[in-house]
């Protein structure tokens, strides 16, 4: 009788291992760059809903007040969210003295610098 034959260890070599981590890794950090896109997403949706309530919030003030509001630029502040907004609002003359258009521009700050979030635009009429 003949000594058995060693066979063949069945195992998976360096190469083929260090591919497959290449491969998870890859897949790992397409997977954690979409989670970053999709929270920047969702932050900004909230940022914009913030901004929109205080543009809202001073444009129904103006209303509110039951007379035409002067010509000129106003700045307000507006806590919503925990956050603090800047709200300039903007009021021009239309070609009929009956009314005045009014611009609510929303500002936040993002990474140290201040940027305009939403815009609203509305016509007010002397009541």
């Amino acid at each position: 009788m003949s000594p058995p034959h060693p066979t063949p260890s069945r195992g998976f070599t360096l190469v083929e291992v260090l591919v497959a981590l290449a491969v998870v890794a890859i897949t790992l950090a397409t997977g954690l760059r979409a989670t970053g896109a999709l929270v920047r997403s969702a932050e900004r949706q909230t940022d914009q809903f913030m901004a929109q309530l205080c543009a809202e919030n001073e444009l129904t003030r103006l209303r509110l007040q039951r007379q035409l509001p002067g010509i000129g630029d106003t700045d307000a502040t507006c806590e919503q969210g925990g956050q603090s907004w800047r709200v300039r609002l903007t009021v021009a003359p239309t070609p009929n003295p009956n009314f005045r258009r009014v611009d609510a521009a929303v500002f936040g700050t993002a990474d140290g610098t201040e940027a305009r979030l939403l815009q609203l635009s509305t016509v007010l009429g002397r009541y």
